[in-house]
């Protein structure tokens, strides 16, 4: 549900905005604001570590709700910000006209389109929500640019949308900027691509694992020879500092994060989102890191908050048929959609399991996980999809929820051992 204060809350937030105002007024730095349904986060993770190389950046946190994050980030601007990075995430109608009546961007970024937050609850349809999503290029000047996900195809149609300058980024050779997967290299290390714009090619190492980091990155460049370059262009110097930034960039925790896992294995740990387009994203990550003496086992929870959530999950399982991975176990109701899916697209039924929850999950694994290999962890944050691993430490678990009302870690909640179904039995009988 959106957050609507009252009374001195409200007084305080309206109060709050109006100063968010009021100082961002005049300042002179570029405005970017990114937004879409999968990639807000890294995209923006990876264009503060490389404009802080040329400029002072003020960027939203990452740990804090937009509706706050928004005017708290105005008011850290100063007359001496180079760069203001918005991460505009929206879940319900009406909030990218709010967020928009404080930041002005002249760069606009769509990462691309998803299901996410397509329930009824929420968005209440995909169309509503691209729509929403669309709101910040419609509202960019016409000398402003929107950077659009081109192998996206609602990103691609936003395109006349805008009076902005559009640039496409993709991997096809209409965009302006374009890396060919064919050439993309996946390691536990990070990534190799080559971003191509017209005839130069860039090569770039970075310790950003996942394919889904193409897109993040040629945004970013897309970005920085706007902001940067000299009629759109990077000088060789320019050029060697972004390389340089893109090689020192790291994961997020949770998102795609490479960990130590329970029993000398690998952890590959996305869960700390998860909708159809990054879930895929990810199970081709794992599929083609190049890592060929590793088993690679995918546990995978189920994705939240979508308008067809069983013909999602199992669309998922159409496409989780054509990868080659070790095995995968599919947890919770939905994920048995994934589970039926894979089987009846000719997936080896010896290869996938479907469970109730996460106990049976780890009582799947047990037998068969060795020190070395690849564990990939996918599931909606709120599945808590960690307890896998922590069943599979030893540790014990009393909560039997498939989803719960907590974003904190399982590690640090108070109900890890009792199990929060006592929480909502006793509210049931108030």
């Amino acid at each position: 549900m959106a957050y609507h204060p009252r009374g001195l809350k409200k007084l305080f937030h309206d109060s709050r905005r109006f100063l968010a105002r009021k100082n961002l007024s005049g300042k002179p730095a570029l405005q970017i604001g990114i937004t879409g349904s999968q990639g807000k986060t890294n995209t923006t993770h990876i264009l503060t570590g490389i404009l802080r190389r040329f400029g002072r950046v003020v960027v939203t946190d990452t740990n804090l709700d937009t509706t706050f994050n928004v005017p708290i980030t105005a008011l850290k601007v100063r007359n001496t910000t180079d760069y203001v990075i918005w991460e505009l995430g929206i879940d319900h109608p009406g909030e990218m006209e709010r967020h928009l009546e404080i930041a002005r961007p002249q760069i606009g970024i769509i990462t691309g389109i998803s299901a996410v937050h397509t329930d009824k609850e929420h968005m209440g349809s995909l169309e509503t929500l691209i729509a929403e999503k669309r709101k910040l290029i419609e509202a960019l000047p016409p000398d402003g640019y929107a950077l659009l996900n081109g192998d996206d195809p609602h990103t691609r149609a936003m395109a006349p949308f805008t009076r902005a300058k559009v640039l496409l980024f993709g991997t096809t050779r209409d965009c302006a900027v374009w890396v060919d997967p064919r050439k993309v290299t996946l390691s536990l290390e990070g990534t190799r691509l080559t971003i191509i714009e017209g005839k130069r090619q860039i090569p770039l190492f970075t310790g950003l694992v996942g394919v889904h980091h193409i897109y993040n990155l040629l945004a970013a460049y897309l970005v920085v020879c706007l902001a940067i370059g000299r009629e759109g262009l990077l000088s060789d110097e320019q050029l060697g500092t972004f390389r340089e930034a893109v090689a020192a960039l790291r994961p997020l925790p949770g998102r795609m994060s490479v960990e130590i896992g329970p029993r000398g294995t690998v952890l590959l740990n996305d869960s700390l989102r998860a909708n159809p387009a990054s879930t895929r994203s990810g199970l081709r990550t794992l599929a083609e890191l190049h890592e060929p003496e590793r088993k690679k086992i995918a546990i995978l929870a189920e994705m939240g908050e979508l308008e067809k959530a069983e013909l999602e999950h199992a669309e998922l399982g159409t496409f989780l048929a054509e990868l080659l991975l070790d095995f995968v176990v599919c947890i919770g109701p939905l994920q048995k959609h994934t589970y039926r899916a894979a089987l009846q697209r000719g997936l080896d039924k010896e290869r996938i399991a479907w469970v109730p929850d996460v106990f049976e999950a780890a009582h799947v694994l047990d037998p068969m996980i060795d020190p070395g290999d690849i564990i990939y962890l996918k599931g909606s944050l709120l599945r808590h999809v960690e307890r896998v691993l922590l069943l599979l430490q030893g540790r014990e678990i009393g909560c039997t929820v498939i989803s719960c009302p907590f974003y904190r870690p399982c590690t640090d909640c108070k109900h890890l051992q009792r199990g929060y179904q006592h929480v909502l039995m006793k509210n049931r009988s108030i």
